[in-house]
C-alpha cells in the first residue's frame, strides 16, 4: 500500500484560522455544583451536548486549589470536551498542560492574584522536619505541609521549596516555585520549578506518581521505569530531559 506524499515532502502545514469555540465561564470551582447544572442543561438542550469542544474560563474564580481534573471529568461525562483553559495562576497553567489542555491568558490581563495555600487543619510550621533524606537548602523552604494531601487537593509554594511531611494521594497535586520534597508516598502529581527554574528537583520516599514535572518538562507514570516504582528517588532536569535516579 502506498501513501500519497506531498511533492515537497511535507506532512503538514500550519494555518491560522478563527474556529468557533464555546467558552464555559466558571463561577464555581465545585465539581458537584457544575455536575448538577450540566445535568439540568443537558435535559433542556441535548443537541448542544454532542462532544462540543469548550474552553474553561476560570477568570472569575479566586480558587487556589482548583480541582481541574475533576471538573474536566464532569464535563466529559456530559459530552463536553474541554480543550483549553483561559486564565488562572501559574499552577492552573501547569495543571492545564499536565492534563493535555491548552492554556490562554486572561481576556483582560489584570493585576495578578496572590496564590494562597490550601487551608488545612495542620498549619505550616517554621522548623524543617527531621528526616534522613537530603534537606532543602537553608532559606529555600517556601512552605512545610504536615499531613496527607488528599485527592482533589492542591498544595502550593509559589516561592521556594515545598516540603510535604506525609503522602500525596492519587488525584492530588503539589506545586512549587522551587523543589518539591515528599517524605512519604507520592501517588499524585508533583510539579517543581513552576516559574521555569530548571535547577529545581523532586524528591520522594516512595515513587508512584501520576505525573512529574520540572520547569514544564513532564513524565507520566507510564513513562517511568517500573524498577523505580515504590522506591525513593530524585527527579532532575538534564538537557531538557527528566532524569529519575535512586535517592542516595
Amino acid at each position: 500500500m502506498s501513501l500519497k506524499v506531498d511533492r515537497d515532502g511535507m506532512a503538514f502545514t500550519f494555518k491560522g484560522g478563527m474556529l468557533p469555540m464555546t467558552v464555559m465561564e466558571l463561577t464555581s470551582a465545585d465539581p458537584e455544583r457544575i455536575r448538577e447544572q450540566l445535568a439540568g442543561k443537558l435535559s433542556q438542550s441535548p443537541a448542544f451536548f454532542q462532544h462540543t469542544p469548550v474552553v474553561l474560563s476560570v477568570e472569575q474564580l479566586d480558587e487556589p486549589h482548583l480541582a481541574l481534573e475533576r471538573i474536566c471529568a464532569v464535563c466529559r461525562a456530559h459530552k463536553l470536551l474541554p480543550v483549553a483553559v483561559r486564565g488562572g495562576s501559574d499552577p492552573v497553567k501547569q495543571s492545564s498542560w499536565a492534563l493535555g489542555l491548552g492554556w490562554f491568558p486572561p481576556q483582560e490581563a489584570g493585576r495578578p492574584r496572590t496564590l494562597e495555600s490550601v487551608p488545612t487543619a495542620d498549619e505550616p510550621v517554621e522548623e524543617a522536619p527531621v528526616v534522613d533524606e537530603p534537606a532543602p537548602a537553608a532559606g529555600a523552604v517556601g512552605r512545610i505541609y504536615r499531613g496527607t494531601v488528599r485527592s482533589g487537593q492542591q498544595v502550593t509554594a509559589p516561592e521556594g521549596d515545598l516540603v510535604v511531611v506525609g503522602a500525596v494521594n492519587a488525584g492530588a497535586e503539589v506545586l512549587a516555585g522551587g523543589s518539591v520534597h515528599v517524605y512519604g508516598a507520592l501517588r499524585g502529581r508533583a510539579l517543581a520549578g513552576i516559574h521555569g527554574d530548571a535547577g529545581a528537583a523532586i524528591f520522594c520516599r516512595e515513587l508512584r506518581a501520576e505525573l512529574l514535572s520540572v520547569a514544564g518538562n513532564y513524565k507520566r507514570l507510564e513513562d517511568i521505569d517500573p524498577r523505580l516504582l515504590g522506591t525513593g528517588v530524585q527527579v532532575r532536569l538534564d538537557h531538557d530531559q527528566l532524569g529519575i535516579a535512586p535517592l542516595d
